[in-house]
C-alpha cells in the first residue's frame, strides 16, 4: 500500500478509509427476528423497483465517516463521493482509500483530489473491505423489513441510517477496524 502512494504523500499521516456503496430501495432487504418457535411473523416486501445508492465510506482510526446517496452508481457519483471523502480528511494528512474494482472506481473520468490515492482490493474478495460489515449492520438494523412509497423516502431511510451510524463511534470502530491496516 505504501508503495502507491505518491511521493509528496509518504512523508504525511495516512487515514485508512473503506469505501463501497450499497443499493437501497422499494425491492428492500429481510432479515431474520426474534420469533416464538413455531410461529412464521409477517414481513412487508415491496415488488416495486425503485432505489437509490448510498456511497460510504469509514475511517476506523478516527471513528468517522462520509457518505453521499445518488440516484445511480457511476463516475459522476463516485466523483462527488471522492470529494465528500477528500473534505472528511484530517488536515495535513492524506487518505487511502480501499475499494472493490466497480467500473466507476477505475473510470477513466474519475477526479481524484490531490489528498487521495485510491488502492483497489483483490478481485473477488469482498471480505477484504469492512464496509460489507457495515452494510449488513445497516440492512439488519435500519433498512430490512421496511417498504418506501417514493423516492424521497428511500434517501430520506440511507440518510437516517447513515447518522445512526455516525452517531456511535464505538461501532464503526467495531464494524471496520482491521489489523493490517493498523499502523500503515
Amino acid at each position: 500500500m505504501k508503495a502507491a502512494l505518491p511521493p509528496e504523500a509518504k512523508s504525511k499521516p495516512l487515514e485508512v478509509w473503506f469505501q463501497d456503496e450499497a443499493r437501497v430501495g422499494q425491492k428492500g432487504t429481510l432479515t431474520r427476528v426474534w420469533a416464538r418457535r413455531g410461529t412464521r411473523p409477517r414481513q412487508p416486501r415491496d415488488t416495486r423497483y425503485e432505489w437509490a445508492y448510498l456511497f460510504g465510506a469509514v475511517c476506523p482510526a478516527r471513528a468517522t465517516g462520509a457518505a453521499i446517496v445518488m440516484p445511480y452508481a457511476d463516475t459522476h457519483a463516485m466523483n462527488e463521493h471522492l470529494a465528500v471523502i477528500a473534505a472528511c480528511i484530517a488536515p495535513g494528512a492524506h487518505g487511502v482509500v480501499v475499494l472493490d474494482g466497480a467500473g466507476w472506481h477505475k473510470a477513466k473520468g474519475l477526479v481524484i483530489p490531490a489528498n487521495l490515492t485510491l488502492i483497489p482490493q483483490p478481485p473477488f474478495a469482498p471480505e477484504v473491505n469492512p464496509v460489507e460489515n457495515v452494510w449488513e449492520y445497516l440492512r439488519h438494523n435500519k433498512l430490512a423489513i421496511r417498504t418506501y412509497e417514493t423516492y424521497e423516502a428511500i434517501v430520506e431511510a440511507c440518510c437516517q441510517a447513515w447518522n445512526h451510524l455516525m452517531a456511535t463511534p464505538h461501532r464503526i470502530v467495531s464494524l471496520a477496524t482491521r489489523q493490517w491496516a493498523e499502523g500503515l
